[in-house]
């Protein structure tokens, strides 16, 4: 079930009336409801999928037992392993099982030699990336001893499954989520009206901005063959703010929710295309991932308590992890590997500790997001060939781009929207109205709000680029 699809328009009013319908003080009462409202959520795309879910919730439910009920750390430590190796397993067959095998047969057909592996014909479950990694963390976190164990299967599954984040994160940790489902929660106006805004700016990103960027960037990294050099920069420069509308849009729209029914998400993204550095770009894109992997692979790596240039390596090798996350694909691989060169450059020049002001911060910011443009080049398009074609032409094939002036004019409109909220948060301007101290003008706004994204929106119920994920 889609956030922009009528189905979840739906859907939602119903699992609020009903949570609120059920006395505050029955709990578990309302904890299986949300449970039973979640895996309907993840089932209206395929009801199979629900038992991967359930396998990963099992198996991590029953790891972290173990670990809670060994006394010796051996044997916490296979259970741990146990937990680890199964959930990775089910995602390296679904995700990236049919790419090996692919390259497997390219690599011997290069010697002359035919091999065929076996095709299942799997196809990849939604979400299946963020919900394996949020069950993962709580089975890490019982083995550090920074998590108590969850000892009721339906807390914990809920936990694991609970739908406003389930397919596209933000990646939860257990001890912020996991004790919220053991609170009471009353119907609170003021938060569920600022869920509401949350979920408004989530649709505009999605709709308005992501959306309307998104016809032109796929007609054009779909088509390269077709487009000259023109095309091929305004689609870059597009993409950026496509993806961030289409994710952060997304977290947002996931916060709102959870807000709605009193639950408290993390913050998945701080304005990101405001950094200076790469580093500083990664502090405030897709935060909830990149503090993942700083947790469960960088610092057990080592981190920076090691020599130089095995930070550089763990650093290195943290992104590439990073990439592959992302898609089996050697466009995400690359992409991976470039964004930890240039944080290895970043730290060698001694980047990652400084601070910019002046004409200097703006020096250092234009670079970084001519960089970051350009590294998304990688990551949208569909293969290697189509991103050096992309990349070579913008510099040697130039033209006149294909541009429709009336879709144009309302994307630029829509940045112009984007990049007012984003100055005033970052500068914390207390200009915007939806934070006005006036009953009357935040709902004037909420109305004003939706009539824009009704007006200027994309309805079609396209599916968010990070399900694929």
């Amino acid at each position: 079930m889609l956030f922009n699809s009528i189905a979840f328009l739906l859907f939602f009013p119903i699992v609020c009336t009903l949570y609120f319908f059920i006395p505050s003080r029955q709990i578990r009462t309302r904890n299986m409801m949300l449970l039973v409202a979640s895996y309907y959520f993840y089932m209206n795309w395929k009801p199979a999928y629900a038992l991967l879910l359930l396998t990963s919730t099992a198996v991590t439910y029953l790891s972290a037992l173990g670990i809670g009920h060994f006394a010796e750390k051996r044997k916490k430590k296979m259970c741990l392993v146990s937990s680890l190796v199964l959930n990775l397993a089910i995602l390296f067959l679904f995700k990236y099982y049919n790419f090996l095998s692919s390259n497997i047969e390219a690599a011997f057909q290069s010697f002359g030699l035919g091999i065929n592996m076996p095709d299942f014909g799997l196809l990849l479950p939604v979400g299946i990336s963020f919900y394996t990694f949020q069950a993962l963390g709580y089975s890490i976190d019982v083995y550090r001893g920074t998590t108590k164990v969850e000892r009721d299967f339906f807390t914990y599954a809920l936990f694991v499954s609970f739908f406003p984040q389930l397919v596209a994160g933000p990646i939860e940790r257990s001890n912020n989520l996991l004790p919220q489902f053991k609170q009471e929660h009353r119907f609170d106006y003021e938060a569920v009206m600022s869920g509401v805004r949350l979920m408004l700016w989530g649709y505009f990103m999605k709709l308005v901005l992501a959306d309307r960027c998104g016809l032109y960037v796929d007609a054009i990294f779909n088509n390269v063959d077709k487009h000259n050099g023109g095309s091929y920069l305004v689609a870059s420069l597009l993409f950026p703010f496509q993806i961030y509308g289409d994710f952060a849009g997304y977290s947002l729209i996931a916060i709102g929710v959870a807000r709605v029914l009193g639950f408290r998400l993390m913050e998945n993204f701080r304005r990101p295309y405001f950094a200076c550095t790469v580093g500083e770009f990664w502090h405030r894109w897709h935060i909830s991932l990149s503090t993942w992997f700083k947790d469960y692979v960088y610092i057990p790596l080592g981190g920076n308590r090691v020599g130089r240039m095995r930070n550089y390596f763990n650093l290195f090798v943290t992104f590439v992890v990073s990439g592959i996350w992302h898609g089996a694909n050697w466009t995400f691989l690359c992409w991976g590997s470039l964004h930890g060169v240039l944080l290895c450059i970043e730290k060698a020049l001694g980047f990652s500790k400084r601070r910019f002001s002046g004409m200097r911060k703006f020096f250092h910011w234009a670079v970084t997001f001519v960089i970051i443009c350009f590294a998304w080049i990688m990551f949208r398009a569909n293969n290697l060939s189509d991103a050096m074609t992309v990349v070579a032409g913008i510099f040697t094939n130039p033209g006149a781009p294909y541009l429709d002036y009336a879709s144009f004019i309302a994307i630029m409109l829509a940045m112009t929207v984007l990049l007012i909220k984003e100055f005033a948060d970052e500068y914390q301007w207390k200009t915007h109205i939806a934070e006005s101290n006036s009953w009357i003008v935040r709902h004037v706004y909420l109305v004003m709000m939706i009539a824009y994204i009704i007006l200027f929106g994309v309805l079609g119920g396209d599916q968010f680029i990070y399900f694929q994920f």
